[in-house]
C-alpha cells in the first residue's frame, strides 16, 4: 500500500489528485512478519470496528470515523448526495446547533473536517487526549440523531454547487480528468463525479439526504480509529459509552454494477482558453486489492515507482533529460478501492512541442518496457525507497488512522496493512514485468488532451494537468 494510493486531503472542498506523503515503517527486505502501526482493534456488540493505534509521544489523540459508503453507492440520478450529506452532517442535533460542531472542537483547542470519496466518507477531530470524551460524544450524537429541515439544506446545496463552479468547472484540469474517468468506466459508477453532476446536484432534497443518511450512518457500518496518547484500557469504555449504545441499523448492501469487457481504447480532447500549456494524460484500468488480479497489485505500486516517480524515474530520464521532449512526466496508482482501480500517467512537452510527437514517444517508452522489462536493479532501488520513505510513519499522530482507515473502510484486513512490508520486499522482477504487461492494455485506457484554444491561451493563463481525483472531495 504505497501511501501515494492512500489519499485524503483534510478540507470540505473538492480537491483533485492529493496524495499523502509516505506513512509505511522502515523494513529491510530480510525481515518477515514485518509490522507497520501495530493497531489492536475490538468488534462492539452492535458492529462497529474499533482500531488504536499508541502514539504516546505527546498528550493529543485523533479520532476518525469512516463510514463505508461513498459516492459509487448512490443511487442513479442524486450524484453528489454522500458528499452533500457529508456537509449536512456539521448542520446539528437536537443538542448541538447547526455550524456549532467545529466551533465547539475550535475552542477546545483542536480542529475537524471530513472527506468523501467514491468508497467512502470520512470525519476526524485532532484535540488534547483529555478532551477525546468530548468529541467522541458529538460524533457519536450526529451518527444518530442528524436534525435536518430545508432551511439549513437548502442554502447548504448552494455551498456544494458554488463548490462545483469554483473547483470543477474552473478547472480545466479537473473538468479532463472528470469527463476523461466517465469514458474509462463504462458501466462502473466509479465514472461518476464524487461531487456530483450540476444538474443533479440542483434537484438534491432534504429527503434525499435524510434518506441516504438512514440508509448508511449506523455504527454496524462505521470503523471508529483512534491514534494518540490513549491505550485500549481507556479508549474502550469511552467507545462502549457513546457508540457503543447506538443500536445497530438496517444499513444497505453495496450493489456495484461490474464492468464489462472494454474492446477499444478512447481518447478525450479539450481546448480552453484557460489552459496555458497542453498536456497529455492517460488512465488505464488496473486492479485493486480486491479485484481480479489483485496479485498484481503490489508488483504495480514498484512499477509506478519505477517509471514514473519524480527525476530519477525512467520515464523522466527518457522523455524529460535525454529526449527533452516533455518538461514533467509522471505516473499514480491507487490499488486501495472497493473495486477496480486506474492506472495513470501525465506529461508536459516541453515548449511549444506537438502533443502528437510526446504522446508518441510516451508510447514508446511503453513498449520498451513491455519489451526488455524492469531491471533487478530498478526493482531493488524502488523496494527500497518505498520502504525507506515509511521511516516517519510512526512521528505522524494521524498516519496511521488514516491509512487503517482507509484500507478497512473498502475491506481490506489489519493484517494486510500490516503485511504491507513483506508483500513490497518478496516482488520479483518477472512479477513486476508480467503486471506491467498487464496494465498496459490500449484496450482498456482512455487517453486525454487537454490544449490552449486555436489562438492560443489567453494572458495569465498557465498549465492545467489532468489527473485521477482519488483524493475524493471535501
Amino acid at each position: 500500500m504505497k501511501i501515494p494510493t492512500l489519499s485524503v486531503m483534510f478540507a470540505r472542498m473538492p480537491v483533485t489528485a492529493s496524495m499523502l506523503a509516505a506513512v509505511m515503517m522502515v523494513i529491510m527486505p530480510h525481515l518477515s512478519q514485518a509490522a507497520v502501526f501495530n493497531p489492536q482493534t475490538v468488534t462492539l456488540d452492535n458492529g462497529m470496528q474499533v482500531v488504536l493505534v499508541e502514539n504516546h509521544r505527546a498528550p493529543v489523540v485523533t479520532q476518525m470515523v469512516w463510514y463505508k459508503v461513498g459516492s459509487a453507492d448512490e443511487q442513479t440520478g442524486i450524484s453528489g448526495i454522500a458528499h452533500f450529506l457529508e456537509h449536512l452532517m456539521f448542520k446539528g442535533t437536537n443538542d448541538i446547533a447547526p455550524g456549532d460542531f467545529s466551533k465547539i472542537v475550535a475552542r477546545n483547542g483542536g480542529n475537524d473536517n471530513a472527506f468523501t470519496t467514491w468508497d467512502y466518507t470520512g470525519y476526524f477531530q485532532n484535540i488534547a487526549r483529555d478532551r477525546l470524551d468530548l468529541v467522541m460524544k458529538m460524533e457519536a450524537d450526529r451518527m444518530t440523531n442528524l436534525q435536518l429541515s430545508d432551511d439549513v439544506v437548502l442554502p447548504e446545496r448552494d455551498v456544494i454547487i458554488e463548490e462545483r463552479r469554483s473547483r470543477i468547472d474552473n478547472n480545466p484540469g479537473a473538468l479532463l480528468g472528470e469527463q476523461m474517468r466517465a469514458a474509462l468506466y463504462m458501466a462502473h459508477p466509479y465514472g461518476r463525479s464524487i461531487i456530483g453532476w450540476m444538474n443533479e446536484m440542483e434537484q438534491l432534497s432534504t429527503k434525499d439526504a435524510l434518506d441516504f443518511y438512514h440508509e448508511w450512518y449506523a455504527p454496524n457500518n462505521a470503523i471508529l480509529v483512534v491514534a494518540g496518547d490513549i491505550t485500549m484500557d481507556e479508549l474502550l469504555p469511552m467507545a462502549k459509552k457513546y457508540y457503543g449504545v447506538i443500536p445497530r441499523g438496517d444499513v444497505s448492501t453495496r450493489h456495484r454494477v461490474k464492468e464489462p469487457v472494454q474492446h477499444a481504447p478512447r481518447k478525450v480532447t479539450m481546448r480552453d482558453p484557460r489552459v496555458g500549456q497542453a498536456s497529455m494524460s492517460r488512465y488505464y484500468l488496473a486492479p485493486s486489492y480486491n479485484s481480479e488480479n489483485a496479485a498484481d497489485a503490489a508488483p504495480l505500486e514498484l512499477l509506478s515507482e519505477i517509471i514514473g516517480s519524480g527525476t530519477t524515474s525512467r520515464f523522466f530520464k527518457a522523455l524529460v533529460v535525454d529526449q527533452s521532449i516533455a518538461s514533467s512526466v509522471g505516473t499514480f496508482y491507487d490499488p486501495v478501492a472497493v473495486d477496480l482501480a486506474s492506472f495513470g500517467l501525465y506529461a508536459v512537452p516541453r515548449g511549444d512541442g506537438e502533443l502528437a510527437d510526446l504522446e508518441k514517444a510516451v508510447d514508446d517508452q511503453i513498449a520498451k518496457l513491455k519489451t526488455d522489462g524492469v531491471t533487478e536493479d530498478e526493482l531493488d532501488r524502488a523496494k527500497q525507497k518505498l520502504l525507506d520513505s515509511a521511516v516517519f510513519a510512526r512521528d505522524s499522530l494521524s498516519a496511521g488512522a488514516r491509512v487503517l482507515g482507509q484500507s478497512l473502510a473498502v475491506g481490506l484486513t489489519v493484517d494486510q496493512v500490516e503485511s504491507w512490508p513483506d508483500r513490497i520486499s518478496a516482488v520479483t522482477v518477472d512479477q513486476v514485468n508480467e503486471a506491467a504487461k498487464h496494465v498496459f492494455n490500449d484496450k482498456q485506457s482512455v487517453t486525454g488532451w487537454l490544449m490552449p484554444p486555436e489562438g492560443g491561451p489567453v494572458s495569465g493563463s498557465g498549465p492545467a494537468i489532468p489527473l485521477d481525483s482519488g483524493g475524493g472531495v471535501h
